[in-house]
């Protein structure tokens, strides 16, 4: 009768541990990047597979195995910065000896900070006016952290001086996309991706081709001033939404709130 019963030992307590704490670390090292959708992705494909060979099916078992074995080469692909990122914080913690590589595992949640959407509908309708472009990426549950490094960090309270001195055509730091993180200007003069679309309008420019491709793979919501004609649109899921100054902040607001 004992044969019945599934015996576990304390080395495959220990191992389901670790492993749990691997995936979280890989979890939280991901969190805030477009791919922490793929790693979810993988993982649930994995688990499957495990349930499945554990059921004896063996024609989804061979397929989902040699899914499986061809998505790890597909995996080192995809997460080569982020990979390359994880392999970088090991050896510089391990370096310094100190315990924050381990934080790594007990870092809490932040509280979700209101957005201050007053002072950018306004910096956005003063730009308009005066058709001074812009771009700014207001993100959501991604924090966009890949494309953060690609600019020039600032972590400022935002204010409307602020937005307008950014874009500011003299300014060195006006030329790219200002990223908006938890009520803070993170970032200005980061680089985008530009959508490969061949739906888009070619009245739009480079400005607008950029925020359709952020928002394509990302959950976030862009402004963009045109300095051509001083429109302000509104980007989301790869749709552009034109804007009026009037109504901005009310449109702003709804759309942070996922209301239709």
């Amino acid at each position: 009768m004992l044969d019945l019963f599934i015996q576990i030992r304390i080395a495959d307590v220990v191992d389901i541990v670790l492993v749990a704490l691997l995936l979280y670390g890989l979890y939280r090292l991901l969190k805030g990047t477009a791919a922490i959708s793929i790693f979810i992705g993988i993982v649930a494909i994995f688990l499957i597979w495990q349930i499945v060979n554990a059921l004896q099916m063996e024609l989804l078992s061979t397929i989902l195995g040699a899914f499986v074995s061809v998505g790890f080469i597909a995996l080192i692909i995809i997460f080569q910065p982020e990979i390359r990122r994880f392999l970088f914080t090991i050896g510089a913690k391990t370096s310094k000896g100190d315990r924050k590589l381990f934080r790594l595992f007990t870092r809490r949640r932040k509280s979700v900070v209101a957005l201050d959407t007053e002072s950018i509908c306004q910096a956005c309708a003063a730009m308009s006016n005066i058709k001074q472009g812009a771009l700014i990426v207001i993100t959501r549950k991604n924090t966009l952290a890949d494309i953060v490094l690609t600019g020039v960090t600032i972590d400022a309270e935002i204010s409307k001086p602020l937005i307008e001195n950014i874009f500011f055509k003299n300014s060195p730091l006006h030329d790219g996309a200002m990223i908006i993180t938890d009520n803070k200007i993170a970032a200005a003069r980061c680089i985008l991706p530009v959508t490969n679309n061949s739906e888009i309008p070619g009245h739009y420019g480079l400005r607008h081709r950029a925020a359709v491709g952020v928002s394509e793979s990302n959950d976030c919501i862009v402004l963009v001033v045109s300095e051509e004609t001083g429109a302000i649109s509104l980007v989301k899921e790869g749709k552009i939404k034109t804007l009026q100054a009037s109504t901005m902040e009310e449109t702003l607001e709804k759309e942070l709130k996922g209301e239709r």
